[in-house]
């Protein structure tokens, strides 16, 4: 069972699975055994015994991501960042970001049609950092939504291009309503960097 579902195209920096086993094993072995069979894009690092009740979904007390954006066409960056070359105001998208922590319901950012019993989420980071031509966008929640943090971008990115003043992103979280986001982004600029757990 892993830490979370994702879209395909996103990429994980961590990610936790749990599995019950009654039986004992060289969890150094296993590791080494394991990456020789799993594709060269996939690793695992190490095994961490816990009690029989640990879930690696629900017991998450937060997750964070990182959405990566490269501002000048770069042939080494193309399939881990989203290049958008034009022009961005990245002060008013970190204050538009910020509007984010005011607000916990964000039916707004969700996929349609998803099978959550509720669009509460509790957003305790949200900026934008520029590193030369590259911008990352960090978020940190204790649970997102299916397709909600690359909405949140889209629509945070209409607000950099000056399509949308930063108010606009109150609208939309009030409306409640897909229809009002921004597009979602490309889901390879996506990384789930960081989850949370209370025991670990």
């Amino acid at each position: 069972m892993g830490a979370g579902r994702t879209d395909t195209g996103v990429h994980a920096r961590q990610m936790y699975a749990h599995f019950d086993l009654e039986d004992t094993f060289d969890a150094n072995k296993l590791v080494l055994k394991l990456n020789a069979f799993l594709p060269k894009d996939i690793v695992i690092y190490r095994f961490i015994p816990l009690h029989e009740d640990a879930h690696a979904r629900f017991d998450a007390s937060s997750r964070t991501y990182e959405y990566h954006i490269h501002t000048y066409k770069d042939a080494f960056e193309n399939e881990g960042s989203f290049y958008h070359f034009q022009s961005l105001d990245v002060a008013k998208m970190n204050e538009a970001a910020q509007i984010l922590l005011e607000y916990t319901d964000f039916k707004c950012f969700s996929k349609t049609h998803t099978d959550v019993r509720t669009f509460d989420c509790k957003i305790t980071n949200a900026h934008w950092q520029q590193h030369d031509n590259k911008l990352i966008f960090t978020i940190t929640a204790d649970r997102f939504l299916r397709n909600m943090v690359r909405a949140i971008v889209g629509t945070l990115v209409n607000v950099g291009l000056g399509k949308n003043p930063v108010e606009h992103v109150r609208a939309v979280i009030e409306s409640r309503d897909r229809g009002h986001a921004g597009a979602s982004v490309p889901a390879h600029g996506l990384y789930l960097t960081k989850v949370i757990y209370p025991y670990l």
